[in-house]
């Protein structure tokens, strides 16, 4: 990373659901009984991203599922992104990142890309889980939203925001 060759990137997968979530929240004196309206559903929507470690840039891909087609294509988008550089990608453990069908493709790319799997049950080592602890606190708590349009439109909307570098992700994802 020092040399400048090749950027860590820490990638995972996220739903984020219509229904929302409600936290504890400052209410005014005089509002008794506060009401948070939530739509009765588990309807989402599932989301690839990635933050480069070092200058804190996000990239995500809205995707109808999680498998080993779809990874690759999230891959494929990421590699075009970082025009030639190496990258270290570190990742869980999920079973479409080293699906047999996926390893052709993995083998083709292996001079760009080198996949660095978390230990079992290890969230807190991926750096783009407090990313996605951000987003859901900025954009999704204490809100009410009538369709899945909206949460793809606020969700698309703060990943427009946190394009390219980015000094907040960037410190948000520090690692040594």
């Amino acid at each position: 990373m020092k040399r400048g060759d090749t950027d860590i990137w820490s990638l995972d997968e996220c739903h984020f659901y219509q229904h929302g979530t409600r936290l504890a929240m400052w209410i005014p004196p005089e509002d008794k009984d506060p009401i948070v309206l939530q739509y009765p559903t588990r309807k989402g929507i599932s989301v690839f991203g990635a933050v480069n470690i070092r200058t804190g840039e996000l990239v995500g891909m809205v995707s109808g599922r999680f498998n080993a087609v779809t990874f690759r294509q999230f891959l494929t988008v990421l590699i075009m992104r970082e025009k030639g550089k190496k990258m270290q990608i570190i990742l869980d453990n999920a079973k479409y990142h080293y699906a047999k069908l996926f390893l052709p493709w993995l083998e083709k790319h292996k001079e760009l890309l080198f996949l660095d799997y978390l230990p079992a049950y290890s969230p807190k080592l991926n750096s783009i889980e407090r990313v996605w602890k951000l987003l859901k606190r900025l954009r999704l708590h204490n809100r009410y939203f009538p369709n899945l349009n909206e949460v793809i439109k606020i969700v698309t909307k703060q990943f427009l925001l946190w394009k390219g570098e980015n000094g907040i992700l960037r410190t948000l994802c520090y690692m040594e």
